[in-house]
């Protein structure tokens, strides 16, 4: 069963987010029950790397950093060598250098030497990434932009409004950067979910749906009907086209075939985001996982743009001329950075 993922707030250092974690049996993934345990006994010689600034580790921490960097192969096919090695002989690989920075993170803190070849592997390994099809969703961004961000959610789901505004900062921040795609993920246990999540898709229809995206992630405790009407009288929605539109078939398939998507990926609950057809990793700060897409970014200029695109239509099968397009192959669709996706679905 489809259920929230409470670590994907693991982040969020309030209090608030720590009651709600300790209540739902969470713990907290990535710190050892004791300081030490799992720790590598045996360490390199301390390793100087150049744009790698060791100074905040201990000496323990360095030694670690050292042996890993020493040890884990750089995340590059042409280069099956040391991360240490990669970046001193300043191989053809651009992911050396922030493979580095990525390790030297895990160990300041705190993670074990598990722990961190976990993350590692996560993070940069080539069979990790996944075709995630845009398939005509809401989207918000040029769709020539080096990062595509996909989220499934739930509007009622509390950790999804926990990344929301998370996501919103991090979005507002690279308008240039970053093309975000919204999956519709009602969850069963939530019995506002696939209203709201109708809603939304209604209010998409109408050209509206980012404008109802942050109403219902800013209202979650308030989605019964009457409230998702009058979120819709204040976004200047027509409430006899919204009523129609919400319980329409397009939405019924838009909501079966995210579900679907879902399934197929091994979804396992919401918020679930795919970051370039990666999965990201909550327990990692996602600015700095954004910092690392950026520096990893393949260089050279946007593919051509395929006309008649935003990413807006509605989602049916054979509609959205993002069909076939995936966050893995960063689509190259032309979409207007401030109005993509808020424009009436085909």
């Amino acid at each position: 069963m489809l259920r929230p993922l409470p670590m994907m707030a693991a982040h969020l250092k309030t209090s608030l987010l720590a009651l709600l974690l300790a209540g739902s049996g969470s713990t907290c993934h990535g710190q050892s029950s004791s300081g030490d345990v799992g720790k590598d006994d045996k360490t390199a010689p301390n390793v100087e790397l150049a744009g790698v600034d060791t100074s905040t580790l201990t000496t323990r921490e360095k030694g670690e950093w050292s042996t890993y960097v020493s040890d884990f192969t750089a995340p590059c096919a042409d280069a099956p060598v040391p991360i240490a090695q990669c970046v001193k002989e300043n191989r053809a690989c651009n992911k050396c250098l922030p493979a580095a920075k990525f390790v030297l993170k895990a160990v300041r803190d705190g993670l074990t030497r598990e722990q961190v070849e976990k993350a590692y592997k996560n993070r940069f390994d080539a069979d990790k990434v996944k075709d995630v099809p845009i398939d005509g969703s809401p989207t918000v961004g040029p769709a020539n932009a080096p990062i595509t961000i996909i989220e499934f959610a739930d509007f009622e789901c509390p950790y999804c409004g926990f990344m929301f505004p998370i996501l919103d900062k991090t979005i507002t921040a690279h308008p240039n950067d970053i093309r975000f795609v919204y999956k519709f993920l009602p969850l069963g246990g939530h019995p506002h979910g696939e209203i709201a999540a109708r809603a939304g898709i209604a209010a998409w229809q109408a050209g509206k749906f980012w404008e109802m995206h942050h109403k219902l992630f800013s209202n979650q405790e308030h989605l019964e009907q009457g409230d998702l009407d009058n979120y819709a009288k204040d976004i200047g929605l027509d409430l006899a086209k919204f009523h129609h539109d919400a319980t329409s078939q397009l939405a019924t398939d838009r909501i079966a075939d995210d579900r679907k998507l879902a399934d197929t990926l091994g979804v396992h609950g919401t918020p679930t985001i795919y970051i370039n057809g990666r999965e990201f990793d909550p327990h990692t700060e996602l600015e700095d996982w954004i910092q690392t897409e950026l520096a990893i970014a393949p260089r050279g200029a946007p593919q051509p743009a395929v006309a008649g695109d935003a990413g807006t239509s509605a989602g049916t099968k054979d509609a959205g001329k993002d069909s076939g397009k995936t966050a893995a192959t960063a689509p190259s669709t032309h979409a207007n950075a401030a109005g993509a996706g808020s424009s009436k679905p085909h």
